[in-house]
């Protein structure tokens, strides 16, 4: 009690205290002392708040990551999360470019001919050799648009952030020149105290030249990241869209050569690696050529800087004449390493195939020829550089510092030339006799003098030297900038279908610049009226006609069964309505749309995604799409049971499992995983081109009558005559003289019983002849028994045996099958004693 009193009453005399304390306060100093207090209590409110909401979105991140999916925003942004090193997750937000900036950005890369040999004002030819001219220009220019869309954006602002550090950087380095001279004139006068503040001054300057320095580089990291996720998600979204980019790309387009992955990945990060790099290069050292100069011909006057000027241009004229073309070299190097890179993508996609054929050494001579062609580039241009960086480093460093002790030798031996310095001599020079103070001064102040000019001189041959040397990096960076703009060029072409006219005398009949059929979307069913089935050649040669004027119509449960020989276009039906291969004539009618409630393609080889067990039943879909057309994990493995793979859960751990599923799944699994997604998105129309080559029988049967019972009209692409009970139509192609010809008619209809009659006639009349066949077959056996013995005489079948073999047995055989009678002919039988041969 005793304590619980004495405890009572320190805090009760504590209390007064406070507030007799408060009461002397002024009023003013209370109100500010509460403002603090409720901000405090705010503030650490609002952090705590921040971070539950940081918690929250980092296992919501995780979630998502772990189960490969996203969020679909309002305005048609997607927010995916990505894995962090520091806080796990971090989300990243997609938001796509819109129509009206591709139609805008066209002009600047398809200038496509207005006449023969004619293009867009201000756009290159297409065979514009990469350099320093207006070409480059242009194109970097049209890049730039993409990288800056707005002056409010991230990279202007990253840009404005920059340019105020290389300016910060050219200042402190003029005071880093002062200091330098006040310093060594310190020590020669043996000033200990202004020496000491002097070096106290320098360490204090050092430190935030430090910081700027650094900043610098970040800064310029900063920008080129920028520069290449404005891009790439710009490439990104004319690369993948409902135009199919990717695909004509490669397959009719040879704007990029063999594939656009050494662009993305390589070419474009060099080139934003330069673009970012050559502000830097080119800004700073040209800041410092204003500022020093302007410093210099203070000191130096105009003669010194006019000399100054004079070894410049005549540095830049020598460099320029005897620089090699760094554009061009850099250009065709990236391209040999992209065929490199391509030759190992081949290897690795088709290591199965190759394997089988035992092709290593085949492959391995491909291999050597590509990095000998490689090799052999780079050691020229190695050679090149060599000789220029030679001559480079003669003018730059040695030459620029013997004439930069002329020039600030000036203001001492030659002041009536020199400018404030030159001043500063005569006028002591006019002073009379000089005392050994005097001298001293005069002496001091020349060391000073001297040791800022040099200093300054020593900037501004840094300067002039990045900037002789910035000429190779814009060479360089003319060659990337001409790889990126061709790349997006060309996939602006393949978007608008935009091919120029060839400027052949005799254009091609099918050609890219001359497509005249038209796609007709919102029909109920799959309509082709004198459509003719090509094969497009890369632009610009023209394509080669498969089948003839194709027309077939296919309403909702009329399946349709697709067949004939190899090479007779079966596949390419399918490619012609899906969109990969141009309509050059007539009329293509299909349903509004892809996917649910339109068509679907199901293509022979079955494509499995990167993600989880679920996206490979859902694909194209992702799991916010399933969500939203209110589809469950429980429909899926209905569907999964429906096609005989309801094990796949759980042997596989689940439906958020991540696996390489190409070498998880069989053949078989993999096509009934085609047949899954089909069940799954249920279209009212699907293409299958040979979707059940892998499956037994049974399951075959099992898969189609699951399609038609969900209402799926089927078009199958197959050479199994036994899929036939399947469908209601069937489409022959490979038909006529030259195999363009087609038929399509009712299975079960009068013309196909008639051709299956005639078949069953003929065979009939084949089995008839199959008694005196083998009636034959002993009689040439029987023949044989007997073989011509020296002396001519017939010897026994066991005289025999030493010498028969297999091709005593085959080829006479062969020729009396050939020539064997039919039932009523005479036969004429040969003497064997009166044979002059065997």
């Amino acid at each position: 009690m005793a304590a619980q009193s004495t405890l009572r009453t320190r805090l009760s005399k504590l209390l007064a205290g406070y507030l007799s304390l408060l009461a002397k306060t002024p009023r003013s100093k209370r109100l500010i002392a509460a403002a603090v207090l409720c901000a405090a209590i705010v503030a650490g409110y609002d952090r705590r708040r921040r971070w539950r909401q940081q918690e929250d979105e980092q296992k919501r991140g995780r979630d998502l990551v772990r189960r490969n999916s996203g969020i679909l925003g309002k305005d048609g942004s997607y927010i995916i999360y990505v894995p962090h090193p520091r806080y796990g997750t971090t989300k990243v937000v997609i938001r796509p470019t819109k129509k009206t900036t591709f139609d805008a950005h066209r002009r600047l890369f398809l200038g496509g001919p207005r006449g023969r040999g004619q293009h867009a004002a201000g756009t290159p030819p297409p065979n514009t050799k990469p350099g320093l001219n207006l070409a480059f220009l242009h194109q970097f220019l049209s890049l730039l648009s993409i990288a800056l869309p707005r002056l409010d954006s991230r990279g202007t602002l990253l840009l404005m952030l920059h340019t105020f550090a290389l300016v910060s950087r050219t200042y402190l380095s003029l005071i880093i020149a002062r200091l330098d001279g006040s310093i060594v004139r310190d020590l020669v006068a043996g000033n200990g105290k202004a020496f000491s503040l002097g070096i106290l001054k320098w360490l204090g300057v050092g430190a935030v030249a430090s910081y700027t320095n650094a900043g610098i580089k970040y800064l310029q990291s900063k920008i080129s990241i920028e520069f290449r996720t404005r891009l790439t998600r710009y490439i990104h979204d004319l690369y993948l869209n409902d135009r199919l980019g990717y695909y004509k790309l490669t397959n009719l387009d040879g704007g990029v050569g063999t594939g656009a992955d050494q662009f993305i990945t390589t070419d474009l990060t060099r080139f934003c690696d330069e673009a970012a790099a050559i502000y830097s290069s080119l800004g700073k050292p040209f800041l410092d050529l204003v500022v020093f100069n302007w410093q210099l011909m203070q000191s130096l006057g105009l003669a010194g800087v006019t000399g100054l000027l004079s070894n410049y241009f005549l540095t830049a004229y020598i460099l320029k004449k005897y620089s090699p073309p760094f554009g061009k070299l850099a250009a065709v190097q990236a391209k040999k390493e992209g065929e490199f890179r391509a030759l190992h993508s081949r290897l690795i996609t088709n290591a199965e195939e190759i394997a089988f054929y035992g092709g290593s050494e085949m492959e391995g001579v491909y291999l050597h020829r590509g990095f000998g062609e490689l090799k052999t580039w780079m050691e020229n241009i190695y050679s090149m550089k060599i000789r220029y960086n030679m001559l480079e480093d003669f003018i730059l460093k040695y030459s620029w510092s013997a004439f930069g002790f002329v020039i600030t030798s000036l203001p001492v031996f030659m002041p009536a030339w020199a400018g404030l310095g030159g001043l500063l001599e005569l006028a002591a020079n006019k002073d009379g006799a000089p005392s050994a103070d005097t001298d001293r001064r005069r002496g001091e102040d020349r060391m000073k003098g001297f040791i800022t000019n040099k200093r300054l001189m020593l900037s501004l041959a840094d300067a002039g030297g990045r900037m002789m040397y910035s000429f190779k990096d814009l060479s360089e960076l003319a060659g990337y900038t001409s790889r990126v703009y061709t790349l997006i060029s060309t996939l602006h072409r393949v978007h608008s279908n935009a091919y120029p006219a060839s400027s052949r005398t005799q254009p091609e009949l099918y050609s890219l610049s001359d497509v005249q059929g038209t796609i007709h979307r919102g029909f109920d069913g799959v309509r082709l009226e004198g459509v003719p089935i090509v094969a497009p050649g890369l632009y610009p040669r023209g394509g080669e006609e498969i089948v003839e004027d194709l027309s077939v119509t296919v309403k909702e449960g009329e399946h349709l069964l697709v067949i004939g020989p190899n090479g007779s276009g079966k596949s390419s039906v399918a490619r012609v309505v899906a969109g990969l291969w141009p309509v050059f004539r007539g009329l293509v009618s299909l349903p509004r749309n892809r996917g649910q409630d339109g068509i679907m393609f199901l293509p022979q080889r079955t494509y499995l995604s990167m993600g989880t067990l679920r996206d490979q039943v859902i694909y194209p879909h992702t799991e916010m799409e399933m969500r939203t057309s209110t589809k469950n994990d429980a429909e899926l493995q209905r569907v999964l049971e429906a096609v005989r793979l309801g094990y796949l859960r759980d042997r596989e751990g689940g439906w958020d499992t991540q696996k390489d599923w190409s070498n998880v799944l069989s053949g078989g699994e993999r096509q009934r995983m085609a047949f899954a997604r089909l069940l799954y998105h249920e279209p009212k129309y699907a293409f299958v081109d040979e979707g059940t080559s892998a499956v037994s029988s049974d399951v075959e049967g099992l898969l189609y009558e699951t399609a038609k019972q969900r209402g799926i009209t089927l078009i199958t692409i197959s050479t199994r005559a036994q899929l036939k009970k399947y469908h209601t139509y069937q489409l022959r192609l490979g038909m006529g003289e030259y195999g363009s010809g087609w038929e399509f008619d009712r299975i079960g209809a009068e013309r196909e019983r008639m051709s299956i009659e005639k078949e069953i006639k003929d065979l009939e009349e084949k089995l008839a002849k199959v008694e005196q066949m083998e009636a034959r077959r002993v009689e040439i056996e029987r023949e044989l028994k007997n073989v011509l013995v020296e002396g001519g005489d017939l010897g026994p079948a066991d005289n025999a045996q030493e010498i028969e073999g297999p091709e005593v047995e085959v080829v006479p055989v062969l020729e009396e099958e050939m020539y064997a009678p039919s039932a009523g002919d005479e036969v004429a039988v040969i003497d064997s004693e009166s044979s002059t041969g065997p």
